[in-house]
């Protein structure tokens, strides 16, 4: 029967891409726009057999694949970059419906995708090995190793729906850089952006076994991690998913990248307009639905009343709302399970002793910034990832005093330090328990290129295009008697 929305007309529906076939599955489930509860479209859900056709079809796949000349690599990913430039305007609006994602971020979502994508395509021709000499003793005189890096095998991916194009940008292009095939298995609330990104992989060259998409039902996806065909299970989610999944994954290498609770640390000495504009934007732009949002911000007392001014003027001016509008900064929740919880979670606080200073009133699913003081770690606001636009202000006595409110929660993702002393910027890299750090800015900045990922319960592993791909390779060494 064909899905209409309240106008009467029909919506689009989308068949599954799975081992090198569009299929029709028996069943199918509506994708709602968080915002409006319109039905956007209606996607197949796959069967056990689907998922095992997958895997079929990418242990055929990369047999051919993994011989791909890296010249050949290059050209695909630089062909995928090409019809994401081509189709950047149909991705952000798919991406503002299915999501909820305000437009603007929208579309510097698919900028970097096309960055991902990019640096794939540069590292593919630079991954390789090294050569060792071996005359370490008189034994071993004349041995030479030669240490290379060879694909993995099929990976394993899923993705979540807060970055629906980017994140999976992430898992499938270092996975193709290095010659791996994939089955994936995109957000549910937002899976259409991944199919198509699919697209655009096959439009491309990419070999249509290389990579199934399947959208499936969690008793059937477990089968991701569980399957001993499968050499790596690549995820991104939430941490509760996450250590489930590795429990259960056996063997295989698995990478996850969870969730956090991330601090902003404001010193007496900071450039307190610049800390306050880029604290309102980490903590509330796109509702906060981000593993590296600033959810707790520590400031040095001396400064506190100063800047504690200065951010609630920085996040009354955040726009509020509709995502389709390109004013929009803070749009909506992805559904109301998620608003309820963020709702609940404040008032839990506020009941505990906690003080509203700003925001807390919600409108169908979007919840204006929210501004708590007076919490305590006790509190589901600082000590668990609240993935919405609530953030704590605390003020601190020290920098001491700082870094140890930061370090103790058992996430650790990424820290922000606002400052202009190097030696308390060195003392954050060494002291802080996070994997990363950043100085005078945001925690929620990230660049591609570059090393992500954290420690504690917020995962193992790296992400960043380069160091993905030693992730989804295996180093083999070849030792040779010359003479």
């Amino acid at each position: 029967m064909e899905t209409r929305v309240a106008s009467g007309a029909p919506v689009r529906h989308y068949p599954l891409p799975v081992a090198g076939e569009r299929r029709r599955t028996t069943t199918a489930e509506p994708v709602i726009n968080p915002f409006d509860g319109t039905t956007v479209a209606t996607i197949g859900v796959a069967t056990a057999s689907d998922l095992d056709d997958a895997i079929v079809a990418a242990q055929r796949a990369f047999a051919g694949f993994r011989a791909w000349p890296r010249y050949k690599r290059k050209e695909l990913l630089l062909g995928i970059v090409a019809r994401l430039r081509e189709r950047r305007d149909a991705f952000v609006d798919l991406m503002i419906a299915e999501s909820g994602k305000p437009r603007t971020y929208a579309g510097i979502e698919v900028d970097r995708a096309m960055t991902t994508f990019t640096l794939a395509a540069e590292e593919s021709t630079r991954t390789g090995g090294e050569v060792l000499p071996l005359d370490l003793s008189a034994s071993t005189v004349g041995y030479t190793a030669l240490v290379q890096r060879f694909p993995i095998g099929v990976v394993a991916a899923i993705s979540p729906f807060n970055f629906p194009l980017n994140l999976v940008a992430h898992k499938l292009a270092p996975a193709f850089a290095v010659g791996n095939t994939v089955v994936l298995k995109p957000p549910p609330q937002a899976p259409l952006s991944a199919l198509m990104l699919a697209d655009a992989c096959y439009d491309a060259g990419l070999p249509p076994d290389a990579l199934s998409v399947v959208h499936a039902p969690i008793p059937v996806a477990e089968k991701l991690a569980t399957d001993e065909r499968i050499a790596m299970l690549s995820f991104t989610g939430s941490a509760r998913v996450g250590w489930h999944l590795k429990d259960i994954a056996g063997k295989k290498k698995v990478v996850l990248e969870l969730g956090g609770n991330a601090a902003a640390v404001v010193a007496a000495d900071a450039d307190l307009a610049w800390a306050a504009k880029r604290c309102a934007l980490g903590s509330f732009a796109q509702s906060g639905q981000v593993c590296i949002k600033v959810q707790r911000i520590f400031v040095e007392r001396p400064v506190y009343d100063v800047f504690a001014q200065l951010y609630a003027k920085e996040t009354k001016a955040l726009g509020v709302g509709d995502p389709a509008q390109a004013a929009t900064v803070v749009g909506p929740l992805i559904d109301t399970a998620n608003a309820d919880r963020v709702e609940a979670w404040i008032g839990e606080a506020v009941g505990a002793g906690a003080k509203l200073v700003a925001g807390g009133a919600r409108r169908g699913n979007v919840i204006e910034p929210t501004i708590l003081t007076q919490t305590t770690p006790a509190m589901k606001v600082e000590s668990e990832e609240v993935f919405g636009p609530v953030a704590t202000l605390t003020p601190v006595d020290s920098i001491d005093d700082a870094f140890a409110r930061v370090n103790e929660t058992r996430y650790g993702l990424q820290a922000g330090v606002f400052t202009f002393d190097v030696r308390t910027i060195a003392k954050a890299f060494e002291e802080l328990q996070v994997g990363g750090v950043i100085a005078n800015d945001y925690p929620t900045l990230r660049v591609d290129n570059f090393a992500y990922g954290g420690i504690k319960d917020s995962g193992f592993g790296r992400e960043g295009v380069r160091y993905a791909m030693d992730e989804m390779t295996e180093l083999k060494t070849l030792v040779v008697k010359y003479r």
